[in-house]
């Protein structure tokens, strides 16, 4: 596993409507986990697959969400769910190796996950075999 302590769940994209709402790009299974992670954001509804429209105490208007912009939501590692059989977190993978090289991003184009390799080549995730111990993936 990897050993970063922070996860990142979510960015925040921009401002929605005039009353200090964010529209949140998330990186989770769903838009509505946010409201399951301390992040510091409110879940107020999903807004598309990896969108959600969320809010935040202190932010009364959408000036004050605007300078928001461009902000990561990150959460403890120690509060991500545990995993069913045959999945995978994304920050687990990255720095894997698959042959001689290794994985530099992780990616849903809507057809399956996408590895890009630290040479820009993309291969199909699907069929794939983790091994965590040796930090590598066979295609």
């Amino acid at each position: 596993m990897a050993d970063c302590e922070k996860i990142l769940v979510g960015k925040i994209v921009a401002a929605q409507g005039v009353k200090g709402e964010l529209r949140v790009q998330t990186f989770t299974e769903s838009p509505d986990d946010l409201a399951k992670f301390n992040t510091g954001v409110k879940f107020v509804r999903a807004a598309g697959p990896n969108a959600a429209i969320c809010r935040m105490d202190f932010v009364a208007d959408r000036s004050a969400a605007e300078k928001l912009r461009g902000r990561e939501l990150f959460i403890n590692r120690s509060d991500l769910p545990k995993l069913k059989k045959g999945e995978h977190y994304i920050a687990d993978l990255i720095g894997m190796s698959v042959g001689p090289r290794k994985v530099a991003d992780v990616h849903n184009f809507g057809a399956g996950d996408i590895l890009e390799l630290d040479n820009g080549d993309m291969i199909s995730f699907n069929g794939a075999t983790v091994d965590y111990e040796k930090k590598e993936i066979k295609i």
